[in-house]
């Protein structure tokens, strides 16, 4: 399979990117990285209005042939590539998509959707949330990489991951200056704050963080060197995360350690159900302030998509036809 021409396909979010990235290594590709966009007017108007007759003018990105063996893509512009490079291809390009896509799910080989997205079919991979490139052997030696950084700190070790404001969610500065008291309460105690912003948290809310938190010891990652990330969730014993993230949230259920969700203001409905699906198995609790302790079979909804898609993607590059095996 390593010797399969594979592309993974996005529209440049990092976000996106990791999930799609997670796919393909998980099935043993070694990806090339397209991003693309879709135009205008497809990229606001229903795909029944257009599907069978868009073409390649429809996209602004480096999508051309040869054709790949395998597309991996992620997000709705991305879907666009992948469908007309899967029509072009003759059908001989195998593609899966992550996310529910606005097109019909027959024109993609397989779909890897999160069960808050509410779509089901026999193409359709169903997942607890969001599929990343987190492993445990990636957990391993970052944790080692980064234990130098992070020793001199308290226990339990507790990783704080901040996002931020966007379309659903809101990131106040009140909601940060709860949450700074409350991590400085944590510190105070003894505990050991890893902690890391993300690109969408306000300098507002990132000065707020730092000056309540300015003699704690926590250790804030300031964008600068090489990302801690993984180290941090190798290292701690509990987590932290707020709600605007389902992927930040799913790589630390991932660790099963305990996850902890920080409420924001806002709120929507996919994303909520997410969040109470993760509560309602077990994997998640409310953030109020203290810390608590449990345990749970982390779930490797990554994994568990790369298997069911693997026998799938041998059989087409072998000629031959296959369906997608049944959910264990």
């Amino acid at each position: 399979m390593d010797k399969a021409v594979c592309w993974v396909v996005t529209e440049g979010y990092v976000g996106l990117e990791n999930q799609a990235l997670g796919i393909a290594e998980a099935l043993g590709l070694a990806p090339a990285m397209r991003t693309v966009a879709a135009r205008q007017p497809w990229r606001s108007l229903p795909p029944r209005l257009w599907i069978n007759r868009v073409g390649f003018g429809a996209l602004q990105g480096d999508i051309a042939p040869p054709w790949p063996d395998v597309i991996v893509s992620c997000g709705g512009q991305a879907a666009l590539a992948a469908y007309l490079v899967r029509r072009a291809s003759g059908g001989r390009t195998f593609t899966v998509h992550i996310q529910k896509p606005a097109l019909p799910a027959r024109e993609f080989d397989v779909l890897v959707v999160p069960r808050h997205d509410g779509l089901t079919g026999p193409n359709v991979i169903e997942t607890e949330g969001a599929v990343h490139r987190v492993t445990r052997e990636k957990l391993a030696a970052a944790a080692a990489a980064f234990a130098a950084r992070y020793e001199r700190l308290g226990k339990p070790r507790v990783a704080v991951l901040i996002g931020g404001s966007n379309n659903r969610y809101r990131l106040t500065a009140g909601r940060m200056r709860t949450l700074a008291d409350q991590l400085a309460a944590l510190a105070r105690g003894g505990a050991g704050l890893m902690i890391t912003p993300s690109r969408r948290t306000e300098p507002e809310a990132a000065r707020i963080l730092a000056d309540t938190l300015a003699g704690t010891g926590a250790d804030i990652w300031d964008g600068r060197g090489e990302n801690p990330y993984f180290g941090m969730l190798g290292l701690a014993d509990a987590i932290l995360v707020t709600r605007d993230s389902v992927s930040m949230t799913s790589e630390a259920v991932y660790t099963g350690k305990p996850v902890h969700v920080i409420d924001l203001d806002g709120s929507s409905r996919r994303i909520e159900r997410f969040h109470a699906n993760m509560q309602r198995q077990g994997y998640t609790r409310r953030f109020e302030g203290r810390l608590e302790h449990w345990t749970y079979a982390p779930p490797d909804d990554t994994g568990k998509a790369a298997a069911r898609i693997k026998p799938l993607l041998e059989a087409r590059l072998h000629g031959a036809r296959a369906e997608l095996p049944a959910r264990p």
